[in-house]
């Protein structure tokens, strides 16, 4: 019980510094927020419903692996530095491709939704 606790304290104080100092994780908890109610409206079932806003966590989730990433890698060196840029696309990349992953899924959700789709 001891580690869980912890491990949710840690959980907490990375949420609450990530939202106060990286305007992207701010960007993206307005989006989950958001994604909690129109969901309601969009989801064709329960389970659509479950899956479109697991998809905005993820991207929740991914930004804040890439911020860590882009963190660390600028407590290394602030300097430009080719392999480091190359790190910080990749995590960039990362974000980019769990954008993608809910905008699939909420568009495919819409058009189920609208009757385009089985």
């Amino acid at each position: 019980m001891k580690r869980l606790y912890s491990a949710t304290q840690n959980s907490f104080r990375g949420f609450i510094d990530g939202f106060k100092t990286e305007p992207a994780l701010r960007e993206e908890a307005l989006l989950v927020l958001v994604g909690l109610l129109r969901g309601l409206v969009i989801a064709p079932s329960r389970a659509w419903y479950a899956a479109m806003i697991g998809t905005l966590l993820v991207v929740l989730a991914v930004e804040f692996l890439n911020t860590g990433i882009e963190k660390l890698a600028d407590h290394v060196t602030r300097e430009q530095h080719s392999e480091i840029r190359r790190i910080k696309d990749f995590g960039s990349a990362a974000v980019f491709s769990s954008l993608c992953l809910a905008g699939l899924v909420w568009l495919t959700a819409l058009a189920t939704r609208c009757g385009l789709l089985g």
